[in-house]
């Protein structure tokens, strides 16, 4: 029988759309409806104006404290000035200064070297904190199993943040002086004859302080992604033959990737502009770039000290969008 009757008609089975037919139908009415919840929810009265008034805190303290002094930075770098005043106007002077001597093929300019100098400072602190850093972090995540013990642990990393970064950095000259415990000690074990004179106020003090003062930027946010990596995956390389090497290398470090990217980039940023250690711990005696721009400032040349601010800032942000193409951190966040 090729039709029945219904209460209004005849009604032919071949009429009657297909399988692939009523899913797409069914489909578009699924999102018909949820289109019209969204428009219902986006319509409600207040709903935008509540959403905007939650971000006007944070807009308001990101615009203040950022971007407002940042402008006034970028503004600044175009003015003339002289021994008494600041002269508002629109120059490329205080750019053509800073690179004053770049162009000689001889030799490298005072900026050049001042940036090379602070490069080789970040990269060397970023190998020493991240090396320490990742291998602190998998301690702590992977060898103590107890969840109070690898709280206690992580506490007494935090021990020297307890203290001002100027004490740190000042308790290291009792130690690495001229006379201090260091070369006494190495004298009195007869390793040297005469005190060892580059332990401080040289690179060496430099770096040693910096990684003494931001590796704990490196071991939070790798020891955060180890806590992530699920425990199951270790198994499953284990009961694949995979040695601890090659479960280290192919699993777990590619695994701590974001939190290695975070931590290389708090190390670098923060290394790229401090000048505070660097004077401290250099005896005043090794550039950086930070420091020029602290030594222009004290000499009043604002704008002078402004462009080479703009310069740097351009410079770790060319850093940081590098790091950022490696991972998406927001996965992290």
């Amino acid at each position: 029988m090729d039709a029945v009757e219904s209460a209004g008609g005849a009604f032919d089975f071949a009429d009657r759309p297909g399988p692939e037919a009523q899913t797409a139908y069914i489909a578009k009415g699924d999102s018909t409806m949820a289109s019209h919840r969204t428009q219902a929810a986006s319509e409600r009265p207040g709903r935008g104006l509540a959403a905007w008034w939650q971000a006007l805190p944070l807009s308001a303290v990101f615009i203040v404290f950022f971007v407002i002094p940042l402008a006034l930075v970028l503004m600044v770098s175009f003015w003339h000035y002289d021994q008494y005043q600041l002269i508002p106007g629109f120059t490329f002077e205080n750019y053509l200064s800073v690179f004053e001597g770049c162009g000689n093929t001889g030799d490298w300019c005072v900026t050049l070297r001042t940036y090379a100098s602070t490069v080789k400072f970040s990269f060397l602190v970023w190998l020493i904190t991240l090396v320490v850093g990742f291998s602190v972090a998998y301690f702590l995540a992977f060898h103590v199993r107890s969840v109070g013990m690898q709280t206690l642990l992580f506490v007494l990393c935090t021990v020297p943040f307890w203290t001002s970064n100027v004490i740190r950095m000042i308790s290291w000259v009792p130690l690495l002086g001229r006379n201090g415990l260091v070369n006494q000690g190495l004298q009195a074990v007869g390793v040297v004859d005469e005190p060892v004179e580059w332990l401080l106020f040289s690179d060496f003090s430099v770096v040693l302080a910096f990684v003494h003062l931001y590796t704990m930027f490196m071991i939070v946010p790798i020891f955060n992604s180890m806590m992530r990596i699920d425990r199951g995956l270790l198994e499953a390389a284990s009961d694949l033959g995979a040695s601890g090497w090659k479960t280290l290398w192919n699993v777990i470090v590619p695994l701590s990737r974001t939190g290695i990217i975070i931590g290389s980039i708090f190390v670098v940023t923060i290394v790229m502009g401090d000048f505070v250690t660097i004077g401290v711990m250099g005896g005043q005696q090794i550039a950086s770039v930070g420091k020029i721009i602290q030594v222009q400032t004290s000499y009043l040349q604002f704008p002078l000290a402004a462009a080479n601010a703009v310069i740097l800032l351009a410079v770790v942000l060319l850093i940081i969008w590098s790091l950022t193409r490696l991972v998406d951190i927001r996965k992290e966040l």
